[in-house]
């Protein structure tokens, strides 16, 4: 093993090296000869496309084609290499995933999908599950990190992850895939698209299979138990139409619906001491509805755009445990629990030119939460049904100013009046300085955010042992940030650094009674998280273009749940060589330095080993109509968990093709 490690090893080396110093120098140019980069456009920091240059808040973009170059096939993976981000994956696909930006809690990440608001209403803690994502109908995905509640309202402490669906243009278009691989994957994407006259359309239909992949350390295991692999089956479906009714007056309609079938392996509390892995595997299935109407009207010659929508949402999760447990009175077979989260939002959002440079946006939302939990066993084996709802209402305003091409300004507030815990006010300012004579941008954020408590925290009971708080305050957070980017030889060599801090207070923890051994969740606990974010890309000639992150986290916190998979380091590389026209190979390492982690069965806390992780892929096009693609995960084959006690997939190798029309 250790011979063929060390051959892929130099396979690799040298694929770099030769690529580095022979590929051929030059540089990208416009028609005149002149070298020129395209700056990036960005619409998280003010929901109004803007250069990136012109921003304040520090943003990262996935386009549709970083995803086909890395073959990322769900979010997640896409996720990995962001820097600032800690992904947590619970074993290989549709394993639980939660996200952590900055070194914040999971549920500090505000998510959008086409503009809408994914969380699920009916989850404990508001954290979003990313493990049912897949990326083959996905345009970009832009990450803004620090707080961005003055624009976003709650859940957006850490930051926003805000997903973008492909828009149908031009033609006709019929595209196909097919791939196979490792762990039994076999994965198929179909989409039709197009333009004609005023009516744009998108339709996808996704699919992605795994039948075997390891997740239980073997070292788990009670002796004479074999270890079950996981299984996973999604199909997703999505469109995107729109349609300009007259000319000031368009109506656009997205729609998204993920059908989920999960196998996987539990915890045995009952019949082991300490609790080992269950012998028999547990499903979980889910279905997942993200959709959203919009009308938009202009007026005076476009200076005045109005966005009228309606999301709907609504996310469904069965869950069955055929194991026997034999502890009394505990029933010896669970019946099956069906949670559902169902949420509707109204909401118009207007923008106006006020001057020149000067850009206003203000809005106004109206949004239902509910949940239903059928079905649910109590430690005593009763079952019951539980229902909650709650209401927010909000409003906001921003003002987005450039003066002289050169300082740009972002300034946002908005109050939010929930029916549980009242009004709540946050806001955001992010100046950026482009000092364009040499090459120089500054950039900073100062802002505040926060977290309204969820569904089940203030209104579901677990008797006798735990009951919900009603009184529970939102959590909430300052933070700011400051760096620079600085460009060098004609913008080929660029490079950066960005200083954060956030201050988080009222935080949410589980607290029991030691007398009557009775739980419940409190406000308690605080966190003040520091670190700096740096990069550095490198256009060594038109055909190879290098990237190299690091990240410092440091968490100072009253709680130990704070510090949980938190690695204070993480290191990216990427290189993406691109030899001809028709050949691409890309390379990736993440590297991620020792995390605090929970022990996965006894719950006991420990040091977890960092890992260092490297990926290779490959597409050549055949010629306009089919291209084949390749990849190699996890190419050393480094066996590592995370979070603790779920196996993260070792080496895989997969293969494809594409197909389309034009």
């Amino acid at each position: 093993m250790g011979h063929f490690l060390g051959a892929r090893f130099i396979l690799a080396g040298a694929a770099l090296a030769f690529a580095v110093l022979f590929a051929p120098r030059a540089g990208a140019q416009d028609s005149s000869g002149n070298t020129v980069t395209l700056p990036t456009i960005v619409v998280s920091p003010t929901t109004v496309p803007t250069p990136g240059t012109e921003v304040g808040s520090s943003v990262t973009v996935i386009t549709a084609d970083d995803i086909a170059r890395q073959q990322y096939r769900t979010v997640p993976a896409a996720l990995g290499e962001v820097p600032g981000l800690n992904v947590v994956q619970t074993g290989g696909p549709g394993g639980q995933t939660a996200v952590f930006i900055r070194g914040t809690n999971a549920n500090h990440v505000k998510v959008l999908i086409d503009g809408v608001d994914a969380s699920d209403p009916s989850n404990p803690n508001g954290a979003f599950d990313f493990g049912q994502l897949l990326t083959g109908d996905i345009e970009r995905i832009e990450i803004l990190r620090g707080p961005q509640s003055g624009l976003y309202g709650s859940d957006a402490i850490g930051g926003v992850i805000s997903i973008t669906t492909k828009k149908g243009e031009g033609p006709p278009k019929l595209t196909g895939s097919v791939e196979a691989g490792s762990f039994g994957t076999f994965n198929q994407t179909a989409s039709a698209s197009g333009s004609q006259g005023n009516i744009n359309y998108a339709f996808n239909v996704l699919h992605y299979q795994s039948t075997s992949t390891p997740v239980t350390p073997l070292n788990l295991l009670p002796p004479g138990v074999k270890r079950i692999n996981d299984t996973y089956n999604n199909w997703t479906y999505s469109t995107r139409l729109g349609a300009d009714v007259t000319d000031n007056v368009a109506v656009n309609l997205t729609a998204r619906y993920i059908d989920t079938k999960l196998g996987f392996t539990g915890e045995d509390y009952f019949n082991y001491f300490p609790p080992a892995p269950e012998s028999l595997q547990s499903t979980q299935r889910n279905h997942k509805l993200f959709s959203r109407g919009e009308l938009v009207w202009s007026l005076l010659d476009g200076k005045f755009t109005n966005y009228f929508g309606l999301d709907y949402t609504n996310q469904w999760t069965w869950y069955s445990n055929p194991n026997a447990d034999n502890f009394p009175p505990a029933p010896p077979v669970a019946p099956p629990t069906t949670t559902v989260g169902i949420r509707t939002k109204v909401d118009w959002r207007g923008v106006v030119q006020i001057a020149q440079g000067q850009t206003l946006v203000f809005g106004l939302e109206k949004q239902d939460d509910r949940l239903r939990t059928d079905s649910t066993t109590d430690p005593l084996g009763r079952q019951f049904t539980t229902t909650a709802s709650n209401g927010n209402q909000a409003g906001y305003v921003e003002l987005q100013s450039a003066f002289a091409k050169r300082f740009f300004l972002v300034s946002n507030i908005r109050y939010d009046d929930n029916e549980s815990f009242g009004p709540h006010t946050t806001w955001r300012v992010a100046p950026a300085v482009d000092i364009y004579e040499t090459g120089t941008k500054l950039k900073a954020s100062y802002g505040t955010g926060f977290k309204a408590p969820t569904l089940v925290e203030l209104y579901v009971d677990y008797p006798p042992f735990f009951f919900a708080n009603p009184a529970l305050k939102p959590e909430e957070s300052t933070g700011y940030d400051a760096g620079f980017e600085q460009s060098v030889l004609q913008d080929r060599l660029r490079f950066g650094a960005t200083y954060f801090h956030n201050d988080v207070t009222n935080l949410i923890a589980a607290q029991t009674d030691p007398v009557k051994f009775i739980s419940t969740y409190v406000n308690v606990n605080q966190s003040v998280i520091k670190g700096y974010e740096t990069f550095a890309t490198w256009a060594v000639n038109s055909q190879l273009k290098l990237r190299a992150d690091y990240t410092f986290t440091h968490v100072d916190a009253t709680s130990f749940a704070a510090y949980l998979r938190r690695p204070s380091h993480k290191y990216g590389v990427t290189a993406i060589w691109t030899p001809t026209d028709a050949l691409q190979i890309s390379a990736a390492l993440v590297s991620v330095s020792g995390w605090f982690d929970y022990d996965r069965a006894v719950f006991t806390t420990l040091n977890a080993p960092g890992y260092t992780v490297v990926n290779l892929a490959a597409r050549y096009k055949v010629n306009d109509k089919v291209q084949v693609f390749g990849r190699i995960d996890n190419l050393f084959d480094q066996h590592y968990e995370n979070p603790t006690g779920f196996l993260r997939p070792g080496f895989g190798i997969f293969g494809g093709v594409r197909v389309a029309n034009r």
